[in-house]
C-alpha cells in the first residue's frame, strides 16, 4: 500500500466549486481508498492504495466529477516524495522574518526550459523560487495575495496547486501518522 496525498486545484475558494470535506472522504472510502484523511477546505487528502498514481489520479479526477458535477485538478505526491519535499527545501523555513513565507506549487509534471525562463522575469529580491523536479518552492517576503511571481504560476503551462508551508508540514505528518498505525 502507498500512502497518498492528493492536492485538489480550486476547490472551496471564492464560494465556488464546493465540495464538503465528509463527502469528499465519504467518496474516497467508496472508491475502496483506505485510512482516508482530509485537512482543511482547500482539498487536502492523505490516504492509501494500491494503485499507480496515473491510474489512480484519473479515477480520482472522474468520480470527483460524476459526483460533484464539475471538473477538478488533483495532484498527486506519495509520502516518500512529500517527505523528500520536505527535506530538500532550499530555504529557510526555520529562521523566517517577520511577514516572510514559504510556498510549494505542486506541479503535475516538470515545466520546459522557456516556460521556467519566463517565470524567472518575474523574480526579485522579494519574491524568489527554485524549481525541484515537479515541486516549485516559493519565497516570498509579502504576502503571496500580492505576489507577482506567485500570480504568473500560471504561464508555467502545467497543472498547478499551491499549498504554504504549515500546510505541506502537516500533511507529511498525517501521512506519518498512517504509517506509524500500520
Amino acid at each position: 500500500m502507498t500512502i497518498y496525498i492528493a492536492l485538489f486545484r480550486g476547490i472551496n475558494v471564492g464560494g465556488h466549486n464546493i465540495i464538503k470535506m465528509a463527502e469528499l472522504r465519504n467518496l474516497f472510502h467508496t472508491m475502496k481508498l483506505t485510512n482516508v484523511r482530509t485537512y482543511i477546505q482547500s482539498g487536502n487528502v492523505v490516504f492509501e492504495s494500491e494503485e499507480e498514481e496515473g491510474t489512480l489520479q484519473g479515477r480520482l479526477e472522474h468520480e470527483v466529477e460524476k459526483t460533484f458535477g464539475f471538473p477538478v485538478s488533483i495532484i498527486l505526491r506519495t509520502s516518500g516524495q512529500l517527505e523528500k519535499l520536505i527535506q530538500q527545501c532550499p530555504f529557510p523555513v526555520e529562521h523566517l522574518q517577520e511577514g516572510e513565507s514559504v510556498h510549494v506549487a505542486y506541479l503535475e509534471e516538470e515545466p520546459t526550459q522557456e516556460a521556467i525562463i519566463r517565470l524567472r522575469e518575474f523574480e526579485s529580491d522579494e519574491e524568489q523560487f527554485r524549481l525541484i523536479g515537479k515541486d516549485l518552492y516559493l519565497f516570498l517576503r509579502k504576502s503571496i495575495r500580492d505576489s507577482k511571481l506567485a500570480n504568473q504560476l500560471k504561464t508555467l503551462g502545467v497543472n498547478t496547486t499551491v499549498r504554504n508551508w504549515r500546510t505541506t508540514f502537516k500533511l507529511n505528518a498525517m501521512a506519518k501518522e498512517i504509517k506509524k498505525g500500520r
